[in-house]
């Protein structure tokens, strides 16, 4: 389900540090964030989203997430753009 939330956002910004970027800019509407991706990563992205009033949505997998961003690599998080 979240996988293709990720596919049928307009405007995404892949990755952790884009991603806390972009959040603390106020122009996220919801983060992904992939469950296999590092502890320290998730507590980043899940501190900045919880700041900002962001929901998060978690996915099993980051092989899968980057698929769905069109990336070859895995992907801890995407942001899906207002």
């Amino acid at each position: 389900m979240s996988y293709e939330k990720v596919l049928q956002a307009k405007d995404i910004i892949v990755g952790t540090k884009q991603s806390v970027k972009a959040l603390k800019q106020g122009i996220v509407h919801e983060v992904v964030i992939a469950n296999d991706s590092d502890l320290k990563v998730k507590r980043m992205i899940e501190s900045a989203a919880d700041e900002c009033e962001v929901p998060i949505t978690y996915v099993d997998s980051m092989k899968k997430l980057g698929k769905a961003c069109g990336i070859e690599v895995g992907a801890a998080a995407v942001a899906i753009i207002n």
